[in-house]
This record gives structure tokens, C-alpha cells and sequence, in this order.
């Protein structure tokens, strides 16, 4: 019960942040009490006892209102618990509150939101990082123990590194989507915020595994990732591309502290290579063509018929029921997205765009394969600059998916990877490391990244 005041109050506190949308204070503190009889009665305590964690408003929590952040789906209310929602109440979580990101999940620093901008906690002037940055703030600023975000081409790493906390991705179809609200099916994947290793491979191994409501999630077993963190003597093999680490739109000063980690890894005992990877400059334009064209057809289900924002205007036909309903409900990034999309799957432009990216996507998997096949891990920049200030770069779309260099790639190729809070510009603002590991390896994800933050 204190530990629900405390975050309830930090919450309140915290407002101008801009972090949650709705807060379940009642029901949050009602479970509390319901926790603490069972801790008098001596009953079993479940893995996640207590344990304070946020939603982003993309993961559906049956009786509450879920928005992905959007005016067309403003009142709407979920109907059921997504199987990650359900596994964290299962093993004794409170649920605080619903956090506010980007647009159905469409940003790299939740300005998108129909909520308004979060702010960052360590300078409320800059952007937190999208599009879950109602979830990375929320952990940044003590407002909960956990978060979960969704991460499509970054956006649960990339606020991580703005907010200088833990955001893991794991192997797409580790963690079942049920309940997510899709922005691309072949690239969403639920991801966690924590200020620990340990909370992020506990958390994993509690809400990965098999679904029957999900068709891609894998059924390998899931593995103890918190019982396995801890080895510090393991020697691992390193890579990192050479074209990351000397691309012109890399930060000075973060080149300069990642190149000074790849010499303390080397000292350490690690094998660290440089390795060329040409195909670095394709990776966002082939995200954005495929993730577009994905969200063209998921978005269509949003037309104001059977639920969400529908127009007031009268006398219409369906046409222009659908056309008003959505250009009024939907926010300017996702129409430009979804207008993007639509014009890549459109006759005489689909095999020029969509059928030549998903060549290019193949490429990068054949490419990722040979490269796991050498080495345990590959590390890079998670971002190529420390979190801009509000309003930078919102003029200027192209700017923004650039931001997005060295994140999506592990979207585009399936594998596990975070973001660790290694560094400080020295502008005072945090930023992180990226590491990435083979398909189903977030036992070395793990391992490595405790090492390198005990290495620091």
C-alpha cells in the first residue's frame, strides 16, 4: 500500500511531464490492499509481488480505455487483457496507469500524441524519445518500477537512451502480441523499461512464451534470464560496424565515449572487430516503406463505423462518413505515414518500393546470419544524437526518420536488443549503448550488457 502512495504521489507531482494519461489510483491501491492480506495470511508470493508497472497506451487492460494515443479512439474501451497484461496480474503486479507515446506508435520523440508532448525529466525542454516516452519517462522519473512499451523500429530503445534507463526489445515472436494495437505486424514487439538487468530479464521471462491467440509467437521454452545475468567472467565475441560508428550523422562526443567502451572492452579480455556493413544506408528507407505499407492496411480498420471518433457532420454518404471520420481522428504523422504506405502498395509502384524492399530485407537476414555465425553480439549507437530539444526537428519528417538509423535494423531482421545507459554528453544530457544478439539469445544479451555497466 505505501509503495502505491509513493508512485501515485510522484505521479501527481510529476504532471508537467506529461508521462500518463490516466491514472487507476482506486484500483491500483485496492490490489495493494488485496496484496498485503495475502502477505499476512502467508500465502505464496508470486514473482512480481507488488511490483508497480505502467502501459503504454497501445496494450490493451480489459475495462479500461486504451486510445494508442489518437483522437479516433478516444472513449474506446478494451474488451480483454493482451497475454502480456494478463502475465503481469498473474504474477501479482498492480497496474498504475495507461502512458502516453507517440500515435499509434508512429514517432521518435512522442510529439505525435493527441495527449501532448512528454517531457523529459532531466531537461523538460528536450523531447523523451518515441514513441514510448510516457513509459521511458515514467521509469526515468520514479513514477513506477516498470514499463512496458512497444518497439517497432526503436521506440522502446530509443527513448531509453534519451531518458538514460534500460529498454530491451527481445526476438520478434519471444513475447506474444495479443492485445497490442498492430502499427506493422511483421516488426511490433512489446518491450520492457527498467533501471535494472535484472528487472528487465525477470519481466521477460515472466511475460514471454507461447500463445494460442498469437500465430507468431515462438514456442521455444523460455529460458531463466534472471538466473543467468550474473556471469562476469565470460569472454564474449564482439562486433561492430565500421560505417555506424563513422557515419557523418553520428555525434562527436558519443563516438568518441562508445569508441572509448570498445577500448575497456578489449582490455577486459573481449575480442571487439570492426566489420563493414554496406548496407547501413537502405536500412531506414526499407523500414519505412515496409512498416508504412504494413500500417496502410492495419490502420483501415479505424473508419468510425462500429467504434472510435466518428464525424458530427449530417446527411453524408458512406464515402464521406469514412473520409471526414478519419481526417479528423487521425493525427498528421500517421496520415502521412499511411499515405505513404497506400502509394507503395499501389499498382505500378508496388515491385519499385514494397516487393525491392522486402529484397533488400532478405538481404539484411542473410547478411545477420553470416555475422552471428563469427560472433555473439554486435554493439553500436543507439541514437545518433542525445535527446534535441521540443520542436527541433518536427518541422522536417526526413530529419526525424533518420533519427532512426541504427534501431530499426534489428526490427527489420527479427533479433533481440537494448539500450544501456552508459554515458553523459557533455551537454549534460544521458545516452546509451545498443547491443544486439542472435534470434532467441537474450541470455548473452543479458550477460554482456551487465558486464559492460559493471564495466563502467
Amino acid at each position: 500500500m505505501e509503495a502505491v502512495n509513493y508512485y501515485i504521489a510522484a505521479i501527481k507531482e510529476s504532471a508537467s511531464l506529461n508521462a500518463f494519461i490516466e491514472v487507476y489510483e482506486e484500483e491500483a491501491l485496492a490490489k495493494a490492499a488485496e496484496l498485503d492480506t495475502l502477505l499476512k495470511n502467508g500465502n505464496p508470493i508470486p514473482s512480481l509481488f507488488g511490483v508497480i508497472i505502467g502501459l503504454k497506451d497501445v496494450i490493451c487492460y480489459k475495462g479500461h480505455k486504451i486510445s494508442a494515443a489518437s483522437k479516433i479512439l478516444e472513449n474506446f474501451t478494451s474488451i480483454y487483457n493482451a497475454t502480456a497484461t494478463q502475465k503481469l496480474l498473474d504474477a501479482g503486479a498492480i497496474i498504475i496507469g495507461r502512458q502516453n507515446c507517440d500515435e499509434f506508435a508512429m514517432g521518435s520523440s512522442n510529439e505525435n500524441s493527441y495527449y501532448g508532448p512528454v517531457k523529459n525529466a532531466k531537461d523538460q525542454e528536450r523531447v523523451s524519445g518515441g514513441s514510448s516516452g510516457g513509459s521511458a519517462v515514467s521509469v526515468q522519473a520514479n513514477l513506477c518500477m516498470i514499463s512496458l512499451g512497444s518497439d517497432t523500429g526503436g521506440s522502446v530503445r530509443q527513448p531509453a537512451d534519451f531518458c538514460g534507463i534500460i529498454g530491451m526489445k527481445p526476438t520478434y515472436g519471444r513475447i506474444s502480441r495479443y492485445g497490442l494495437i498492430a502499427y506493422a505486424s511483421s516488426f511490433d514487439q512489446i518491450g520492457i523499461f527498467a533501471k535494472t538487468i535484472e528487472d528487465a530479464a525477470l519481466v521477460l521471462e515472466i511475460i514471454a512464451g507461447e500463445d494460442d491467440f498469437d500465430s507468431t509467437v515462438s514456442t521455444k521454452s523460455v529460458e531463466k534470464y534472471s538466473a543467468t545475468i550474473n556471469n562476469t567472467t565470460k569472454k564474449f565475441r564482439v562486433a561492430y560496424f565500421k560505417e555506424s560508428i563513422e557515419h557523418p550523422a553520428l555525434d562527436k562526443n558519443i563516438k568518441e565515449q562508445i569508441t572509448t567502451t570498445i577500448d575497456q572492452m578489449k582490455a577486459a579480455g573481449h575480442t571487439v572487430d570492426a566489420i563493414s556493413f554496406d548496407l547501413l544506408d537502405y536500412v531506414v528507407p526499407t523500414y519505412y516503406v515496409l512498416t508504412t505499407a504494413e500500417a496502410s492496411s492495419n490502420l483501415s480498420r479505424f473508419d468510425g463505423v462500429r467504434y472510435g471518433h466518428r464525424t458530427e457532420q449530417k446527411n453524408i454518404d458512406l464515402t464521406t462518413l469514412y473520409k471526414a471520420s478519419r481526417s479528423e481522428g487521425f493525427g498528421e504523422e500517421v496520415k502521412r505515414r499511411i499515405l505513404l504506405g497506400t502509394f507503395v502498395l499501389s499498382e505500378g509502384y508496388f515491385d519499385a518500393y514494397f516487393t525491392k524492399a522486402q529484397k533488400v530485407r532478405q538481404l539484411l537476414k542473410t547478411k545477420t546470419t553470416s555475422i552471428f555465425a563469427e560472433y555473439d553480439a554486435i554493439i553500436s549507437p543507439t541514437v545518433p544524437s542525445p535527446a534535441f530539444k521540443i520542436g527541433e526537428k518536427s518541422d522536417d519528417p526526413i530529419e526525424m526518420f533518420l533519427a532512426d538509423i541504427y534501431t530499426v535494423y534489428p526490427n527489420l531482421v527479427g533479433i533481440p536488443a537494448i539500450s544501456i545507459p552508459l554515458y553523459t554528453h557533455n551537454n549534460g544530457m544521458p545516452f546509451g549503448l545498443q547491443i544486439m544478439t542472435n534470434h532467441y539469445n537474450e541470455t548473452t544479451l543479458f550477460q554482456l550488457s551487465n558486464q559492460l555497466i559493471n564495466l563502467k
